[in-house]
Formats: C-alpha cells, sequence, structure tokens
C-alpha cells in the first residue's frame, strides 16, 4: 500500500479540516494539502520522475516539506530527506549516492550544488517552475506501491564516516505509524504537531501518523526550535504534541524556569534521539507534568522498537520508578526485541549484551552497501550496535553503542553510568565521557565537562562526588572543562571529535 493513501482518505472525509500551518497561519485545509500533493506529482512525472526514481529535500522546516513528500509518494517515488544544516558537499554525496533525478533545496544552495556538479535535475524550492504545479492538474490517486516497495531513504548522520542510506518501505511507516498509536500516544483531528526537530529525520517520520488521524501540521515560522516560540504555539493551538531530542527538552526545561513559561498547550513531548539523562527527566517531569513519553529507535528500525509511556515517565511510586525511568521502555506492539551475546544467543534477564531487533519494522538493508547489510542483519535479526540489558519485566535499559564501552584493566566501564552521576553534581550542566589509551589498564576515563553558567568545578570535587557513587575504577582520571560539547546537526555528542581532542592533546 502506498502511505499517501492515508492522505487521500483523510481528504475524503475530512477535506474542510486545518491541515497544514506556517507559524499560526493556515496554509491549507486536508482538500488543499490532498491537491497540492497530486499536483506536484504531476509536476514531478512531468520532470521525468518515475515509479522508484528518488527525489531529495534539502531545506529547512516549512510546510512545502510536507507537500513535496507526500507529491513523491503519490508519484510512486523515492523521497531522500536531508538534514538542512549539512555542508553542500556533504548533501551533494547524498544526492549522488542515492541517485537522486530532482532535488529540491533552498535558493540559495542551488549555487552551491550545481558548482559541486551534483547529477539530476536542481530546483528551488520558490522558483517558479516549481510554483506552477499550482496551475497543473492533480493526479488522480497515488501511484500503487507494494508493501516492500521503498518510501525513504534516510541517511544514517555518519558521526564514524561516510552515512548509509537505509532503506525504509511503505510497510515500515505503516508498521511505525500503528506501532506509535497502539504503544505510545494517541492522536486526534484536533491535536496538533509542531514541527521543531529536523523534518528529515524523526519529526518528518511522524507526520505519518499525524496525517492519518487528521491532526493539525505545525511549522515554526523561524523552520527550527527556539524555546519561545514552541511555548508561543502551542499556548494558540492548544494540545499540541513535539518530537524533541533530548537537547532540547533540556533547553524547554530551562527556558522555562528562567522565564517563569509554564508550557501552557504542550499535551505531548516525545523524546528519542540521544541519551536522556535521569537528572534531566526528572526536573522536566517536575516542570512541565506528565506530557513526556520516550521511543527508541533506529533509522534502520524507525521509531518502533521501544517505547516508555507517560505513566512511566511521570511514576514516582513505583519502588524501581528510577532504573524503569532511566530505561527506553518495552517493545513496541510489532517487533521483537532481544538481548544477545557475542555469538547473538539470547542473555537472560539482567545480563547486558547487544540490542537485537527483528519485525516487519526492520529495513531490508543499506542502499547499494551489501557488506553494510551483511554485517546489519544476521538471520533476519538487526544488531542495532547498542548495549543494554532487560528487565524481568520487560524494559529495556540502553547503556551505550558498543564501540563507546570503555574497557578498563578487563572491566567494563558505561560511560552513560558516569555521565549519569555526573550530572548530579550542581557544578556540571552537561558531561561526556571517552575512553582514553593507557599503557597499563588499557584505557582510562576521562570526562568532558560543560559547567553550569557561574561555576567552575573543581576536578577534586568532582572525583569525590563520583566516589559517591560509582566504583572507583569507574571514575574519571582526567577533566576537560569546554565551554560546549561538540554535537551533530541531530545533537547527538560526537565522542570521535572528543577523543581526536585527546590524542591532538597526547601528541601535541
Amino acid at each position: 500500500m502506498n502511505i499517501a493513501l492515508w492522505l487521500r482518505r483523510m481528504a475524503q472525509v475530512r477535506g474542510a479540516s486545518p491541515a497544514l500551518f506556517h507559524g499560526v497561519e493556515q496554509i491549507a485545509d486536508y482538500a488543499a494539502f490532498d491537491r497540492r500533493a497530486g499536483q506536484m506529482a504531476r509536476w514531478l512525472g512531468d520532470a521525468g520522475v518515475r515509479p522508484g526514481d528518488r527525489v531529495a529535500l534539502w531545506f529547512k522546516n516549512h510546510p512545502d516539506y510536507l507537500i513535496l513528500l507526500y507529491g513523491i509518494w503519490y508519484a510512486g517515488a523515492v523521497a531522500v530527506p536531508i538534514n538542512a544544516k549539512l555542508h553542500p558537499r556533504e548533501a551533494a554525496w547524498i544526492i549522488d549516492n542515492s541517485g537522486a533525478a530532482v532535488t529540491v533545496t533552498s535558493a540559495e544552495m542551488v549555487p552551491a550544488l550545481t558548482g559541486i556538479g551534483t547529477q539530476g535535475r536542481i530546483v528551488a524550492q520558490n522558483d517558479a517552475t516549481l510554483a506552477a504545479a499550482s496551475e497543473l492538474d492533480p493526479v488522480v490517486a497515488p501511484v500503487t506501491r507494494a508493501p516492500d516497495d521503498l518510501a525513504w531513504l534516510f541517511y544514517t548522520s555518519g558521526t564514524t564516516g561516510r552515512p548509509k542510506g537505509v532503506m525504509i518501505t511503505h510497510q515500515m511507516l505503516s508498521v511505525m505509524a500503528l506501532s506509535y498509536l497502539a504503544d505510545v500516544d494517541a492522536v486526534a483531528p484536533e491535536h496538533a504537531a509542531i514541527y521543531a526537530a529536523p523534518m528529515s529525520h524523526g519529526a518528518g517520520l511522524y507526520a505519518v501518523q499525524h496525517v492519518l488521524m487528521g491532526a493539525r501540521h505545525v511549522v515554526p515560522a523561524s523552520g527550527g526550535f527556539e524555546a519561545g516560540e514552541i511555548f508561543d504555539l502551542a499556548a494558540h493551538f492548544g494540545l499540541a504534541h513535539l518530537f524533541a531530542a533530548p537537547t532540547m527538552v533540556k533547553r524547554l526545561t530551562v527556558h522555562a524556569r528562567t522565564t517563569g513559561c509554564s508550557g501552557t498547550g504542550l499535551r505531548s513531548v516525545v523524546y528519542a534521539g540521544g541519551p536522556m539523562y535521569l537528572a534531566d527527566i526528572i526536573e522536566a517531569v517536575e516542570t512541565f507534568g506528565p506530557i513526556f513519553l520516550q521511543v527508541y529507535g533506529q533509522g534502520e528500525c524507525p521509531m518502533s522498537i521501544t517505547a516508555l509511556s507517560r505513566a512511566d515517565v511521570a511514576d514516582r511510586s513505583h519502588p524501581r520508578w528510577r532504573a524503569r525511568l532511566g530505561s527506553v521502555g518495552r517493545a513496541q506492539s510489532l517487533c521483537e526485541v532481544r538481548i544477545g551475546g557475542p555469538d547473538g544467543a539470547p542473555l537472560p534477564a539482567g545480563e547486558i549484551g547487544e540490542i537485537m531487533v527483528r519485525g516487519p519494522n526492520v529495513m531490508p538493508g543499506y542502499w547499494q552497501n551489501e557488506s553494510a547489510t551483511a554485517k546489519t542483519i544476521r538471520d533476519g535479526w538487526l544488531m542495532t550496535g547498542d548495549v543494554g540489558h532487560m528487565d524481568e519485566d520487560g524494559y529495556l535499559t540502553l547503556q551505550d553503542r558498543s564501540r563507546d564501552v570503555i574497557i578498563s584493566g578487563g572491566s567494563n566501564i558505561y560511560p552513560r553510568e558516569v555521565e549519569e552521576v555526573l550530572l548530579l553534581h550542581e557544578d556540571v550542566s552537561e558531561a561526556s565521557v571517552v575512553g582514553r589509551p593507557d599503557p597499563e589498564w588499557g584505557e582510562d576515563v576521562v570526562a568532558f565537562i560543560v559547567p553550569r553558567e557561574g561555576s567552575t568545578p573543581e576536578p577534586e570535587a568532582l572525583g569525590a562526588h563520583c566516589l559517591e557513587h560509582i566504583a572507583r575504577f569507574k571514575r574519571p582520571k582526567a577533566y576537560v572543562i569546554l565551554t560546549e560539547l561538540p554535537k551533530n546537526n541531530y545533537g547527538k555528542v560526537l565522542k570521535t571529535d572528543l577523543r581526536k581532542m585527546l590524542e591532538r592533546t597526547a601528541s601535541g
């Protein structure tokens, strides 16, 4: 089934319902949204795009993003959303690797892509030829697609080399959306989804279930995340949903506590995409109340591995509430999740191993990369590369990426555990821990610290603080104070950059 059918059906039954907003201005109801998507599909067909062809999107969040996304699916083509913050050469690599026939980008990026010699047709988002699509007759219905036909090529963030193109099918998007409704949160026409995180990532994926249920889609006028703007939009629309990275949740909390904002209108905030530290989510719930939910997924299994419910995030009565709050929840309905040993065999409850996933939400493979696919999909199981453990009640706790585990004196040290402890210190705003080569122990622990404003944490005090909470061998042997941690475009800390800092210090 073509996922665009959900838009078509909503337009048939709720055509007059408000659909697309730019800031507080309504751009289209569902009938107009559907018509414009059909016109865009017509334009793509006239431009030579055929079912299965790839179409790249490289511009900031805008209502046009959803119109183009559904127009691509209407035409039976494959969307290649690219983070707007990438360098032109990074974007060009993705465009060429995907073999995109057409790329729609912001006007200022056209010369850069043209100069690099990017393949395919490059069109500005506000180009007159694209605007002319509004004069075309829309296609009658979405092109028929099979469940395993591609809908989205999702390029990984590439923190350890060239990004890989995850092949996301129409079935995977359907499973993700239905799992959300079953395991994460309800969606209704009166709800408003605010797109503050990149629509090339989780925020854009979550458009699917909000279209299915006929909700309102609100793109901030800024095209991105600004805490004050989010609060204003939530208050205006009410019953607002926000998909947010953990760093965004922290910024919302800081803004609210600084300004006295209550977060009126925010109905649900789904956080994902990186580690949410206990101290941060406890403070967020204390500030805003029970509006938070967590999902765990990967591009390879989009947004649908586990979920931590609103009740679990807010609960303070269960004897193990801290452990549950530090988890990523329980398996979503349509997949299997297990902890595997080095050979992939299942491990008992409480044992630490690699997180494995199987189900219709798992990718068929990486785009034109059989070797990477073979390493990641084994006997039908997705080897996530994440390390964790599952308790007897099915709650999954992430430890770290397997490559980030520090082995010191033969013992495994999980950076997240140390980071959680450091963040309990009143002078620490952010913390990230990596391993450093050590001739005696193999590796030792180094902590990079961003202090709270006006504070200067002393290594001795941090060391004493760690000894109060964790074993001595896990305590950092060195502390590096930074004004900010290096992060990628999705807000994930680049531990590869932190390791390079240590290498330069050692060699210099």
